[in-house]
């Protein structure tokens, strides 16, 4: 996957975390639920975001090797 998808992948992560939170503000009986639905969003992104440098770390010390 490239860069570009990755991206965009984790804009759409934090949209659907940020949505998560806003349902939270407006539902006060289940704003556990969902700011925990939001977190696993967020943690998604971030996942998506670490994998994505770390290949590129990976493809640089390779390429300085070579």
């Amino acid at each position: 996957m490239n860069g570009h998808a990755i991206f965009e992948n984790v804009r759409r992560y934090r949209g659907i975390a940020s949505l998560y939170r806003q349902t939270a503000a407006f539902r006060p009986g289940q704003s556990w639920s969902l700011l925990e639905q939001a977190s696993e969003w967020e943690a998604r992104a971030l996942l998506e975001l670490e994998a994505y440098f770390a290949a590129r770390a990976d493809y640089a010390a390779v390429q300085r090797a070579a």
